[in-house]
């Protein structure tokens, strides 16, 4: 790769996301962002009430800097007080990625969220801008992160710990911030290169169930935040950020394809190759998980006459939820049963659905764990030919009288070619919100941001607020 290649992509990549502006994205592509808004607000407003590493998040937030005398400062989804924006950036990041419910990209393998979205609205709050700007700039923050993760590879990341979501997210979150702050290219540019020194996130979170990979979701916005902000007051980036000699490309992966960053750009919008997950668990287990659901509703709860579970995965699907074997057949946290595929079907068996609320109970369920002992993981070569562009998934469940029940998934449901209804989303969104803000607040939320373009920041925080007394919102 040349130095020139790289500094063309780089180019190409600030001048999209620097002079994008509302009326260049088609309106099919808004309203879907819209959709993605709602999707990721509610699930953030959650977690702040529900999810177990919130409190720390929280004081730690408080420890690190409330907003000064002067006012200048930005919110945290459904809390009261001001903070420093890049605090805020970042714990409503974590906070919105918790629960590995937000939307997923599929041929990026990641979540484009939790960068883009606290980025632009904490970028919104500093500068005043208004809902028309904030859309646009997470479309743009949805087109750099995705389309630097293809160019990385996904595979290739995840091999050397990696973490995609967050790698490709600090720069995303980058293009969201400095597209609200009316960056120039050339400090889009200048931006980048800050960023280089700032993307990083490590999968070794799975050996623990660690809260690290909400955290640097989180983090990566409030990055990009910080380098947009640098670059907007003059400070030097490094040149050539993505492909020169010590850049993005040839230091984190040993073969990208610097092409696909700028492949499509303004003809393939990213949120329209973005999903809605429908399960709160890695996306890597949702094809499998929608074949046993199919399996719970044609024979209902089975789980004591099945002898073994054999599920199909890819081979990223493999090292993220599938190995090792025996770890992943014990789940003891949350996030242990969200990365195992294992304890996933077992629950889709047992009850044909898994929300938020039912890890507690199936986390210390005899009959759902005794099931998951009972599942193992293959490399499925149908599956592997899929990926990355599609995360297919097979099921066998196996009974002891010896009959067998075989499917295959091509596309998991919420993926752009088996895309979840409104409706569908309302009632996910309806399920996670209501317990917190009411009927009233959730419905005045959802309004909120299916309707940004013709809202602030301001508008959208305020909705996250509880508005009438609340029952008891179930331990996560």
């Amino acid at each position: 790769m040349s130095e020139n290649i790289g500094e063309n992509i780089t180019r190409r990549l600030a001048e999209h996301a620097a002079t994008l502006r509302y009326a260049d994205v088609p309106p099919a592509v808004m309203e879907r962002a819209k959709l993605f808004v709602a999707d990721f607000v509610g699930i953030a407003v959650r977690a702040v009430h529900d999810a177990d590493s919130t409190p720390s998040m929280l004081a730690a937030a408080e420890a690190l800097g409330a907003a000064g005398n002067d006012g200048v400062g930005a919110t945290i989804f459904s809390t009261r007080g001001r903070f420093a924006p890049p605090v805020a950036a970042l714990v409503n990041g974590a906070v919105g990625h918790s629960m590995d419910f937000d939307p997923m990209n599929t041929p990026a393998s990641l979540a484009p969220s939790p960068s883009a979205i606290p980025a632009a609205l904490a970028a919104a709050e500093m500068c005043g801008a208004g809902g028309r700007d904030i859309l646009t700039a997470i479309v743009a923050g949805y087109d750099v992160t995705c389309k630097v993760s293809q160019a990385l590879g996904a595979a290739p990341m995840y091999e050397r710990g990696f973490h995609p979501t967050a790698v490709a997210g600090c720069f995303g979150a980058t293009a969201a911030a400095g597209r609200v702050l009316g960056l120039s290219v050339e400090q889009m540019m200048h931006a980048f290169g800050i960023a280089l020194s700032e993307a990083a996130g490590s999968m070794q979170y799975l050996r623990n169930g660690a809260w690290t990979k909400r955290f640097q979701a989180g983090n990566a916005a409030r990055n990009g935040l910080v380098a947009a902000t640098f670059a907007k007051h003059g400070f030097t980036g490094a040149v050539d950020p993505l492909e020169g000699r010590f850049g993005l490309f040839h230091a984190y992966v040993p073969d990208a394809q610097p092409e696909k960053a700028v492949a499509g750009l303004r003809k393939v919008w990213e949120v329209a190759t973005t999903g809605i997950k429908p399960y709160p668990a890695c996306r890597l287990s949702h094809a499998p998980a929608d074949l046993a659901a199919a399996f719970y509703a044609q024979h209902g709860d089975r789980s004591d006459d099945i002898a073994e579970v054999v599920v199909g995965l890819s081979n990223t699907g493999m090292v993220l939820t599938g190995v090792p074997e025996e770890q992943k057949r014990q789940p003891k946290s949350v996030v242990d049963g969200q990365f195992s595929t294992h304890f996933t079907v077992a629950v889709m068996l047992r009850q044909g659905k898994l929300a938020w609320d039912d890890y507690p109970k199936q986390l210390a369920d005899a009959r759902t764990l005794a099931l998951t002992r009972r599942a193992r993981v293959f490399v499925d070569p149908r599956v592997e030919a899929n990926y990355p562009n599609l995360l297919s998934g097979s099921l066998k469940v196996v009974m002891r009288d010896g009959a067998t029940h075989e499917s295959f998934q091509r596309v998991p449901k919420g993926d752009p070619e088996n895309f979840v209804t409104t409706q569908e989303v309302r009632s996910k969104f309806s399920s996670l919100v209501r317990p917190c803000l009411g009927e009233a607040g959730e419905a005045a939320l959802f309004d909120a941001a299916t309707h940004l373009e013709s809202r602030t920041a301001a508008d959208l925080f305020a909705a996250t607020m509880p508005r009438e007394p609340l029952r008891a919102v179930a331990a996560g």
